[in-house]
């Protein structure tokens, strides 16, 4: 995860999304089930407030990515409709977190230098840089969210670093993409060696 700025509320966001969708939630009070996905359609919105960088796992997304509610809409109906309470995960990300609400670390919320990806294994790790008060809710983000070391996530970022390996993404354009692996790839060649 690395720092990212809250995302400004598009302009039409109120008309198209949040009123309908409070009127929704007011005419279904015991619904349970899924309201209507009207945040949708500022998907690309929300993507674009985050650089194309899913907000957990700090790559682009180019699956398109989803909206994922912060608290989630089983437990906070009231902030389905709430642009502060979203944020660009992927669907994989997304899925993992379910309801874990604010168990996990708010993208909004992290720091830089917190989390670091290391090589060979691509594996993110917590560093010290994360203050004691948030270590705990930092490795279980980790471990909710499949962030170090989980199958789909190394292939996700194997992906990028291959592809920069074989010339496919210069550095700077790895930074665009994968930020985490490009500072992995920094401490490397600072060191004199050769990115593994």
């Amino acid at each position: 995860m690395i720092p990212v700025p809250k995302v400004p509320k598009p302009a039409q966001f109120e008309k198209k999304a949040g009123q309908p969708g409070k009127q929704w939630l007011k005419d279904n009070p015991t619904t349970t089930g899924r309201p209507p996905a009207y945040w949708n359609a500022f998907t690309a919105d929300l993507s674009a407030g985050f650089g194309g960088l899913c907000g957990y796992a700090a790559m682009l997304d180019p699956t398109g990515g989803t909206v994922d509610h912060y608290l989630s809409y089983k437990h906070h109906r009231d902030k389905a409709y709430d642009w502060a309470n979203y944020r660009f995960a992927s669907g994989t990300l997304n899925s993992s977190k379910k309801t874990a609400d604010d168990t996990v670390l708010d993208p909004f919320e992290v720091q830089g230098d917190w989390f670091e990806i290391l090589l060979p294994s691509l594996q993110m790790r917590v560093t010290d840089a994360v203050p004691d008060a948030m270590r705990a809710k930092a490795e279980f983000t980790l471990k909710r969210l499949k962030l170090r070391d989980g199958e789909r996530i190394i292939r996700w970022r194997q992906s990028w670093y291959d592809m920069y390996k074989r010339g496919g993404l210069t550095l700077d354009e790895l930074r665009r993409v994968a930020p985490l692996i490009a500072e992995a790839v920094d401490k490397i060649l600072a060191q004199g060696c050769v990115a593994p």
